[in-house]
């Protein structure tokens, strides 16, 4: 199958169109016409090579939303027509413990991702969603429940399940007291998510300058981290923190906030972090932990509770061309929340 998007072709280059093929469909494939992708964080890091080796050309984009145009004589589950979705892994061995209760995340033998990273069987690259098709096995494809906002659903297959993973880990729900810090694509969901679990949600920020959205997204009470005062007495009063930073930061004003046998979960930042001291940690049986997306059968709940709740995310539609100034302003955290990309505005490629 013929099909075009835009690529990073190295670091020091912006996006460009791509024109190139996906797989002709296997026994068990999806091929799905991608009609909305988010822009993620992940994406630009990827593209701009800050996590090490990249295989150029590389089609960023796990937040996917689209329609199945063609199934594989072994598809069970999904028929053309179906409005269907596709996260960031798009395979795993199937076989390992992790696999069989549910976390491919956590794949022994390593799960497969939407991009940059290698199909199982022929060894070729994967690309993403910044193109006009993909094609993905059954089992890692996502039924979009009857209702949802599709041009607004796109970012809930990365900052969704990042954000709703680990509060479920945590057993959040009615009662729970749940800090957020940072307010971006992650962190405005880890606040929607949240607060409809039932859980009092105090957002942790350096200014007072985003009480007003932090308040209008849910959440109770904002409680300013450069306030000694007020970060004193508000010790002890969360159960657990998402820290959706995606940079290097320092973690060590935030672990006293939390109650004995608290929890500091980690989705933002991939790599190095400022050390932390031992001794709230270790007065109060507190944890500093990490959480990644989550199993195909978590992303599936998640977007079904989505569903139930109309949770969607904030997001700024744009076009294909527009990419590399989003890429730009998301730097400079210059988006409200998340970028999606409206994918008719690539066209189709010529036969």
């Amino acid at each position: 199958m013929k099909t075009t998007g835009y690529a990073a072709y190295s670091a020091d280059k912006p996006l460009a169109p791509y024109d190139f093929e996906r797989r002709e469909l296997r026994g068990n494939d999806v091929a799905i016409e991608i009609t909305y992708c988010g822009v993620c964080h992940s994406d630009l890091h990827t593209a701009r090579g800050d996590w090490g080796k990249v295989d150029y050309p590389v089609v960023p984009g796990h937040e996917i939303v689209g329609k199945v145009i063609a199934v594989g004589p072994d598809v069970e589950h999904y028929a053309v027509g179906d409005d269907v979705a596709v996260g960031c892994m798009v395979d795993s061995c199937q076989e390992c413990d992790q696999c069989g209760h549910g976390e491919e995340q956590f794949c022994r033998n390593g799960m497969t991702a939407t991009y940059d990273s290698k199909d199982r069987i022929t060894g070729e690259p994967t690309q993403g969603g910044y193109s006009k098709h993909i094609v993905v096995r059954e089992e890692f494809v996502l039924a979009m429940p009857d209702g949802l906002d599709l041009s607004r659903a796109a970012p809930l297959l990365c900052a969704g399940i990042t954000t709703y993973s680990p509060l479920r880990t945590w057993n959040v729900g009615p009662g729970s007291r749940v800090g957020v810090v940072g307010m971006g694509g992650l962190g405005h969901m880890a606040i929607k998510l949240a607060v409809a679990m039932g859980a009092h949600v105090t957002v942790l920020s350096r200014s007072p300058s985003k009480e007003k959205d932090a308040l209008e997204l849910g959440a109770d009470t904002v409680l300013i981290s450069t306030d000694k005062a007020a970060m004193k007495a508000a010790r002890g009063s969360l159960d657990l923190i998402i820290d959706t930073v995606p940079v290097k930061h320092d973690v060590n004003p935030y672990v006293p906030l939390l109650d004995v046998d608290g929890t500091l979960t980690l989705v933002g930042q991939v790599g190095p972090m400022e050390e932390f001291a031992t001794p709230p940690m270790l007065m109060g049986r507190r944890r500093i932990a990490a959480s990644l997306i989550g199993g195909i059968a978590e992303t599936q709940e998640m977007l079904d509770f989505c569903g139930r709740m109309n949770i969607l995310p904030e997001c700024e539609m744009i076009k294909m061309d527009e990419i590399n100034t989003a890429f730009d302003r998301m730097e400079k955290a210059d988006v409200r929340y998340r970028f999606v990309i409206d994918m008719s505005s690539v066209d189709a490629p010529s036969a």
